[in-house]
């Protein structure tokens, strides 16, 4: 865990926004770090410095509404409100150089300026130097398991142990995945998280699917949160930049942490 760090989190008015806003509370409150709620303007036809003051009370009447979210969620949590100038994934990277964890919406729905769209979360998700959660909308009770990709890279061991860190916070069991052959690496490595984690259940699948974004969906349908590393070595987590990270992150119907 990165103490003292804030959890971030872009906010846009959206249905998944709010969301977000609810985990990150929720995770914040569990670090004992800051709630920092961002939300990025961008005022076409207007000079930087002549903002749309109608505009601009409706953000910050929204950013109320949304820290209100957070401390009903968790009660005691600290939270800032920001409103900043600048295209959203700049700002959002910018911001991520120094937090604990970046928290995004999956989509915006175009409510201020729509500023959270899908491409802005693959981007951060992507670039940012700590880990990104990405969370749909719709969040039903889920008590599934935390699923980590597994593949045998450096990042997918980084993500391992995001895993095992939220799985132990939450009190979850863990299911580590592979999309390919048997391998005994992977059973290895889940024994030495096992000796980690004993109040843990630990358990591990090989799944023989090509598209790796569909095989860790269905692991778990009930998952609570999937995890993945940014560059693998294999299908799992090497796809992130293309077909596969877009399809996990579009479409999972839980959050998915993206771990560098």
């Amino acid at each position: 865990m990165t103490a003292n760090r804030p959890v971030v989190v872009g906010v846009d008015a959206s249905a998944p926004s709010l969301a977000a806003v609810r985990w990150a509370a929720r995770e914040a409150g569990r670090r004992d770090a800051t709630l920092r709620l961002l939300h990025a303007c961008v005022f076409e036809g207007t000079p930087a410095h002549e903002p749309d003051e109608l505009l601009l009370e409706h953000i910050y009447r929204w950013l109320h509404h949304a820290a209100g979210i957070a401390r009903d969620r968790a009660p005691g949590v600290r939270v800032e409100t920001v409103v900043r100038l600048g295209l959203a994934a700049d700002l959002l990277l910018a911001e991520a150089a120094d937090a604990a964890l970046v928290v995004l919406g999956s989509h915006g729905l175009g409510g201020l300026r729509g500023a959270l769209i899908g491409s802005v979360a693959l981007r951060v998700a992507a670039e940012a130097p700590c880990p990104v959660v990405v969370v749909p909308g719709h969040q039903p009770d889920r008590r599934g398991p935390v699923v980590a990709g597994f593949d045998r890279s450096e990042s997918s061991d980084h993500a391992l142990r995001f895993a095992f860190e939220e799985a132990a916070a939450i009190r979850a069991p863990v299911l580590v995945v592979h999309a390919g052959e048997d391998d005994a690496e992977l059973a290895a490595r889940a024994a030495d998280w096992r000796r980690k984690y004993p109040e843990l259940e630990v358990g591990t699948q090989v799944v023989r699917d090509r598209v790796p974004a569909r095989a860790l969906r269905r692991a778990a349908p009930d998952a609570r949160l999937i995890v993945i590393g940014t560059r693998g070595r294999g299908p799992v987590a090497g796809g992130l930049l293309g077909s596969t990270g877009n399809a996990l992150l579009a479409h999972a119907a839980c959050p998915v942490a993206v771990v560098h």
